[in-house]
């Protein structure tokens, strides 16, 4: 083991950068030291680094992939996935994608558990991040500020968008959510780019009217 510590060393350096400190990846890579150690036979015909330089950066990788900077109990991970695979089949099979409350009654997760598995999944963001622009302010600096007005509005958001016809809620949350082009929407939905910008301009004029009223 304390023969090829500086080897561990050596591995962790190629995972710097990941919002993961030192001392974590180094724990990691010597847990991977050891179940080389443990699973080594001299017999091999190699040398020990070489068989433990694999072992050693796949236990930092799972460690990255499973824990991430944030740990995430295996439990969540498991409701993440099964949420992640509903998810998947609800959009295949009925062309949108499913609330909150859908996924709990179909998962029997709670709307909590539902909710804290999506948000695991997400990447953690540095303090240090600027919110608008590589001069503007810091996330750390707008921390606690007063968002009421922005809550009020992705409630009134929210209340319009449950409101509307599941296509046309879906072609909503395609374009403005998840980013889809008019013409991805047209393929998967089985309609024309035209009758698509069509729906969208007739959808978002009477969202504006519903806000404005």
């Amino acid at each position: 083991m304390e023969q090829n510590l500086a080897l561990v060393k050596y591995i962790v350096k190629r995972f710097l950068g990941r919002g993961v400190e030192f001392d974590d990846l180094y724990q990691w890579g010597c847990l991977g030291l050891l179940k080389a150690i443990d699973r080594f036979d001299p017999d091999y015909p190699v040398k020990f680094s070489t068989y433990a330089v694999p072992v050693i950066m796949g236990e930092i990788r799972r460690c990255l992939r499973d824990d991430g900077p944030v740990h995430v109990s295996r439990t969540i991970h498991e409701q993440a996935r099964k949420i992640d695979s509903y998810i998947r089949e609800c959009e295949a099979e009925r062309r949108r994608t499913p609330d909150v409350a859908e996924i709990a009654e179909a998962t029997g997760i709670d709307r909590e558990g539902v909710v804290l598995a999506m948000n695991s999944k997400k990447a953690v963001r540095s303090l240090y991040e600027p919110v608008r622009g590589e001069d503007g302010p810091r996330l750390m600096d707008v921390l606690g500020a007063d968002t009421m007005s922005k809550v009020d509005t992705r409630l009134m958001l929210s209340r319009m968008l449950r409101d509307l016809p599941d296509k046309e809620r879906a072609v909503i949350i395609r374009r403005y959510f998840q980013s889809h082009t008019q013409t991805q929407i047209a393929r998967d939905m089985g309609m024309t780019q035209v009758q698509v910008s069509r729906m969208e301009s007739r959808i978002l004029k009477q969202m504006r009217s519903m806000a404005e009223g």
